[in-house]
């Protein structure tokens, strides 16, 4: 079973930019369907990108295209998550997950203990 650990989180301005790391252990990462969701304060699990084993496609919702890239060093075992454009609503406890969307959605999927991101002025 793989093990992750995020890191990078931290307090950020409103507009500023933050990267999350996600250290993954296997062999086999590089060919995993990897996953980045949050929880905000006194919300549900929300699904915030995607990607592909092999060809490395990625998938995001409408609430995040255009500010977050996820993409993977399979080389490094790590999952990177570069946030821009950062606002308010975008303060959560972040997750990697192996996996995909599902894994937020009620599908149990191997996940990191989270890292928090505070947008705030």
């Amino acid at each position: 079973e793989v093990h992750l650990v995020e890191s990078g989180g931290g307090l950020v301005q409103p507009g500023g930019s933050l990267r999350l790391s996600c250290a993954a252990s296997g062999s086999t990462f590089g060919t995993l369907l990897m996953s980045w969701g949050r929880q905000a304060p006194g919300k549900g699990l929300e699904w915030v990108s995607s990607i592909s084993g092999g060809s490395g496609l990625t998938y995001y919702p409408e609430s995040v295209k255009g500010r977050f890239t996820i993409s993977r060093d399979n080389a490094k075992n790590t999952l990177y998550l570069q946030m821009n454009s950062l606002k308010t609503e975008d303060t959560a406890v972040y997750y990697c997950a192996a996996g995909g969307s599902d894994c937020y959605s009620g599908s149990w999927c191997p996940r990191g203990q989270g890292t928090q991101v505070t947008v705030s002025s």
